[in-house]
């Protein structure tokens, strides 16, 4: 499995509407054959900085950084940017899914 965690930081006057810039995009990616999961989320400390935790299986990559809605949302996406993404991509053998946690177990 590809495992992409990307963190996002919005210029003020986006933060409120970023999820809706995405909307499309993100419909896209969680339709592609390949994408296991696609997920927003907002931090708790700062709003404006957005989490994207995302895996695609191992062939799911290129064609998703190749297809049409990629394309458009990296054109897209700067105009809401205070800055870079920050970016961690690895490839987790032999897994295609979450494990349970275990330290912590709910019966």
């Amino acid at each position: 499995m590809i495992f992409i965690v990307v963190k996002f930081k919005t210029k003020p006057e986006w933060t409120d509407k970023w999820l809706d810039l995405v909307h499309d995009f993100t419909h896209a990616t969680r339709e592609e054959p390949g994408n296991l999961w696609f997920e927003w989320s907002q931090s708790a400390d700062d709003p404006s900085t957005f989490v994207l935790v995302e895996a695609f299986q191992e062939d799911g990559a290129v064609p998703h950084v190749n297809s049409d809605h990629f394309k458009k949302a990296m054109s897209e996406m700067p105009q809401a940017l205070a800055e870079t993404p920050k970016i961690i991509n690895t490839t987790i053998e032999g897994s295609s899914d979450w494990s349970l946690m275990g330290e912590l177990s709910v019966e």
